[in-house]
C-alpha cells in the first residue's frame, strides 16, 4: 500500500493511539480490560515501553494514526528477558488493509535488532480470526489456547498463545545473557 507510512510513535502520536485503544476496549474482544485508560495511563505505558527500550510503531493512511503495534516484556522475571509479547491494535476503518501486517513485520524486524530472540502473542479470544490470521501469516505458530479464561460482555473467553522465533531464536545464547 503506497500511502502507508509506518514510522516509531511519539508523545504526538497518543491522543490517536488512546482513541483507536478506547474503541479496542469498548467493543471488542482482542483486549481483557474493561474500561479504557484515558490519555495520562497511556502516556506512562508507552514511556515506561520506550524507556525499557522496547520498540512502539504507529501506521499512518494519509498522514493519519490508523493502527499501532509494540512489544514490551512477556514476563517480569530476568530469565525472560529475551523474550516479547506483541500487541496490535488498528482503528476500525484499518482492517483489512494490510496494515496489521505491515505494523507486525516492521515491530518483528525492530525487536530482532533490539536483540530479542522470542515474541509471544497472546490473543484474545479464540474467535478472533483476523488476529490469528495475521499472526500465522507473520511467522506465529500456534502453541495453546487458554480456555475460558476472560469474563467480557457477559461471556467467557479463551486467549490463543501464540510464538515466533526472532533472529537466532533458540539456536545460540545471546552474548549478553548473564547466568
Amino acid at each position: 500500500m503506497s500511502n502507508l507510512l509506518v514510522r516509531p510513535a511519539t508523545p504526538a502520536d497518543l491522543l490517536a493511539i488512546t482513541a483507536i485503544y478506547d474503541e479496542a476496549v469498548r467493543t471488542g474482544t482482542a483486549t481483557f480490560e474493561l474500561t479504557p485508560p484515558d490519555l495520562a495511563e497511556m502516556t506512562r505505558r508507552f514511556e515506561t515501553l520506550i524507556g525499557g527500550g522496547f520498540p512502539y510503531l504507529v501506521a499512518l493512511l494519509q498522514g493519519k494514526v490508523c493502527g499501532y503495534a509494540y512489544a514490551g516484556p512477556y514476563r517480569p522475571r530476568p530469565a525472560y528477558r529475551f523474550t516479547v509479547e506483541n500487541s496490535v491494535y488498528l482503528a476500525p476503518a484499518a482492517h483489512r488493509r494490510g496494515v496489521g501486517t505491515a505494523l507486525l513485520r516492521e515491530l518483528i524486524v525492530q525487536c530482532e535488532a533490539r536483540g530479542f530472540r522470542q515474541m509471544i502473542a497472546v490473543i484474545g479470544d479464540s474467535a478472533n480470526a483476523g488476529s490469528i490470521g495475521l499472526h500465522r501469516k507473520t511467522g506465529f505458530e500456534l502453541i495453546g489456547t487458554h480456555r475460558n479464561v476472560g469474563l467480557k460482555f457477559g461471556r467467557w473467553l479463551d486467549t490463543v498463545m501464540m510464538q515466533r522465533a526472532l533472529g537466532d531464536g533458540g539456536g545460540s545464547v545471546p552474548e549478553q545473557s548473564g547466568v
